[in-house]
C-alpha cells in the first residue's frame, strides 16, 4: 500500500490576519477570513468509482460521449410516422418491427407501418412519434392508435442529457451517489480526487471522563470529542483521535507537535481561552501562533484560530451545543476548503419557512435556534424553537430538525414571519 502523502502546511500568518480590534466579528466575515487563508490538500489520487463516494473531485470531468447516444423511446408503446395518423379518428396500422432496448431496428420503418418499441430502445429511422401502449389496442398483428397525438411525443433526442465535451462534474465538487452515477453513465471507471483530509481531534481536562467509566464527583463525560469525530467523518475526513489529554503542559505540547506532523488540521473544543491556566493556549503559542476571536454569534461566541508547526488549529467553545453550532457554521467550511471543496458546497443551504413563534431579542449577535419542523393545518411547513435553548442541552439538537437563523440586526420575529431554516441534513 503506498505511503500517505504529506499533509499540507499553511504559510506564515501575520498578526493582522486575526486583528479584529477587540470587536465582535460577524460570522460571515470570520468564515471569509479563514477561507481566504486556507488552501486545499495538494495530493491527488485516482480511485475506482466504488471508492470515490464522498471524495472531492480534483479535476473537471468532461464527457467523450453523447448521452443518450441515439434518439430513444421514453416509454413502452408504438413508433409511427406522425403523417400516417388520422387527426380525427383512430388509425389502424400493421406491426412490422419490434425494437427492444439495446437492439436497434434492422431497417427503417416504412410508410403506413408501426413498430412495437420499448423504453430506452433506439428510435428506428422513419419513426418520429411514440404513442404509449396504454392508449393503443394491439390485435392480430395490427395496432389501433388514437387520434390527437402530438408530433414527436415520447421521443427523447440524442444528446438531451450530455453533449461531447460537456463538463458534467466540476473540480472541487464533493461527490455524492448521483455524481458517481453520472461518471459511470459517460463510461468513466476512475476519478481523480483529492487525498482525504487528515484532522487531529483532542479534548483536555482532568474532569473529563470517557463513556463507560465511573463518573467521579465533578466529572463530566466526553461528548464533544464524539461529536467532532462524527461530524468530521460525515465530511469525509480521516480522523486522528488523540483522546482526552490530562492537564499536563508537556504532554499537551508533545501531542500537538505529533498531531501537526501527521495531520492537515488540528481541532479541539473547550480549554482554549484567555485565562492564565490554559495549557492548550500555551502549547499552541509555543509551537506556532494563536488568536482569539469574539464572534457575533449565539451560541458560540469564543473562537480560537492559529497554527501549530504551520498547520491550522481551530479551538471551539466547550459547551456541547456551542461546539456543535460553531463547528457546523465555522469548522465545516474550514474542513471542506482544506479538503478541496469549492463553490456552493462550502456553505449549507437555508430555506425560508414560516415562524410558528414570536421572539423579542437584543440586536448585535446572529442567533441560531434549534428548531422543530411541522406541517400546519394547510400543509405549510412551519418551525418553532426547541423549548430549551441553553448551550449545554444536547437534547435541543437531538430532538430538533435544524437551525433557525435569526439575523444579527433582527430584534423581533412575529408568528407568520418567514425565517431562514438550515436543515441538519445540510450540515451532516
Amino acid at each position: 500500500m503506498p505511503a500517505s502523502p504529506p499533509p499540507s502546511s499553511l504559510p506564515p500568518l501575520s498578526a493582522d490576519c486575526f486583528d479584529t480590534a477587540d470587536r465582535l466579528l460577524a460570522l460571515d466575515d470570520a468564515v471569509d477570513r479563514l477561507l481566504d487563508l486556507l488552501g486545499a490538500v495538494t495530493a491527488i489520487e485516482r480511485l475506482p468509482l466504488d471508492r470515490a463516494l464522498g471524495r472531492v473531485l480534483a479535476e473537471d470531468l468532461t464527457s467523450a460521449l453523447v448521452i443518450p447516444p441515439d434518439d430513444n423511446s421514453a416509454m413502452d408503446g408504438y413508433g409511427v410516422r406522425f403523417a400516417d395518423l388520422s387527426p380525427q379518428a383512430p388509425t389502424r396500422l400493421p406491426l412490422t418491427l419490434r425494437v427492444p432496448a439495446g437492439h436497434p431496428a434492422d431497417r427503417p420503418l416504412g410508410p403506413g407501418e408501426a413498430a412495437r418499441i420499448f423504453t430506452g430502445a433506439p428510435i428506428p429511422e422513419g419513426v418520429d412519434t411514440v404513442i404509449m401502449q396504454e392508449v393503443c389496442h394491439e390485435e392480430d398483428g395490427y395496432v389501433t392508435l388514437p387520434s390527437g397525438e402530438k408530433r414527436g411525443a415520447n421521443v427523447r433526442p440524442a444528446g438531451a442529457d450530455v453533449a461531447i465535451g460537456q463538463t458534467v462534474l466540476a473540480s472541487g465538487r464533493r461527490l455524492g451517489p448521483i455524481d458517481v452515477a453520472m461518471a459511470a453513465q459517460i463510461g468513466v471507471a476512475e476519478l481523480a480526487v483529492r487525498a482525504r483530509l487528515k484532522v487531529a481531534v483532542f479534548t483536555t481536562g482532568d474532569e473529563v471522563v470517557e463513556p463507560g467509566q465511573p463518573l467521579p464527583p465533578g466529572g463530566i463525560y466526553n461528548s464533544n470529542r464524539r461529536a467532532l469525530l462524527g461530524l468530521l467523518s460525515t465530511l469525509g475526513a480521516e480522523c486522528l483521535d488523540l483522546g482526552n489529554l490530562p492537564d499536563r503542559p508537556a504532554l499537551i505540547q508533545g501531542a500537538l507537535a505529533e498531531a501537526a506532523r501527521a495531520a492537515d488540521l488540528v481541532v479541539t473544543s473547550g480549554g482554549v481561552s484567555v485565562g492564565g491556566e490554559d495549557h492548550v493556549k500555551d502549547a499552541v503559542t509555543a509551537l506556532g501562533s494563536l488568536a482569539f476571536w469574539r464572534l457575533a454569534l449565539k451560541p458560540g461566541k469564543p473562537l480560537a484560530f492559529g497554527t501549530v508547526a504551520g498547520k491550522p488549529f481551530l479551538g471551539l467553545p466547550g459547551n456541547p451545543v456551542s461546539t456543535f453550532v460553531t463547528f457546523c457554521l465555522v469548522g465545516r467550511p474550514v474542513v471542506l476548503r482544506l479538503a478541496g471543496v469549492t463553490g456552493e458546497q462550502l456553505q449549507p443551504r437555508g430555506f425560508p419557512v414560516i415562524a410558528d413563534f414570536s421572539l423579542t431579542r437584543k440586536p448585535g449577535r446572529r442567533e441560531f435556534l434549534r428548531g422543530q419542523l411541522r406541517s400546519d393545518s394547510s400543509g405549510a411547513m412551519v418551525v418553532a424553537p426547541f423549548p430549551v435553548q441553553s448551550s449545554n442541552v444536547v437534547s435541543s439538537i437531538v430532538q430538533s430538525d435544524g437551525l433557525i437563523d435569526i439575523g444579527q440586526g433582527v430584534t423581533v420575529v412575529s408568528r407568520g414571519d418567514r425565517v431562514r431554516f438550515i436543515p441538519f441534513s445540510e450540515l451532516f
